[in-house]
């Protein structure tokens, strides 16, 4: 993170750019996440950014076709995987989730015997909400992503997704309070 502070941009370091942003605004900008990609000469990089780059995602995929990669791109900005597959999901996670939807099932009344076939397609529905590979291509809502992307010979290697804002702590505050506080300064 320091290192990117550092990099300079039009003569100036990136840490500059956002303190003079900061000033002109009024806000107080930060770069808080950072993740760099390297790709070799028989991959390309997808890039998308929405809403004036409050989401912005960037993909590698093997192959060399830029449109399917800017396509899987934008799939990660539409639909937020958090995964690339179901085993990048980490055991905990799929062990909490499988837990949730078996005491959902049992809280419905379903037949034991039945559950473990619906606990597991409910956990495949789980995947397909989370897992990239597993979601439905926006384009084309029939096909999996991995499908699409195996059609024009190309694979997913990983990406990264960021929205503005993501992962900061939202300060609640009584409005009432807060005029109270200030009358009594």
């Amino acid at each position: 993170l320091e290192a990117a502070k550092a990099i300079e941009v039009d003569g100036k370091t990136i840490e500059t750019t956002i303190a003079e942003a900061s000033g002109k605004i009024g806000e107080k900008l930060s770069l808080r996440r950072i993740k760099t990609f390297t790709k070799n000469d028989d991959e390309v990089f997808g890039a998308y950014s929405h809403m004036g780059g409050k989401i912005v995602t960037l993909a590698v995929l093997e192959g060399t076709d830029e449109e399917v990669a800017k396509d899987v791109a934008m799939q990660i900005a539409a639909m937020r995987p958090l995964y690339l597959d179901k085993d990048s999901v980490p055991t905990e996670r799929v062990e909490k989730e499988r837990e949730i939807l078996t005491e959902q099932a049992e809280n419905e009344g379903l037949d034991a015997n039945k559950l473990p076939m619906i606990v597991n397609g409910r956990l495949n529905k789980f995947y397909e909400e989370v897992c990239l590979l597993d979601q439905g291509f926006v384009k084309e809502n029939k096909m999996k992503v991995s499908k699409y992307v195996e059609s024009k010979n190309m694979k997913v290697l990983s990406f990264v997704r960021y929205e503005v804002g993501e992962g900061m702590e939202k300060r609640e505050e009584n409005f009432a309070d807060e005029v109270a506080k200030q009358m009594n300064a």
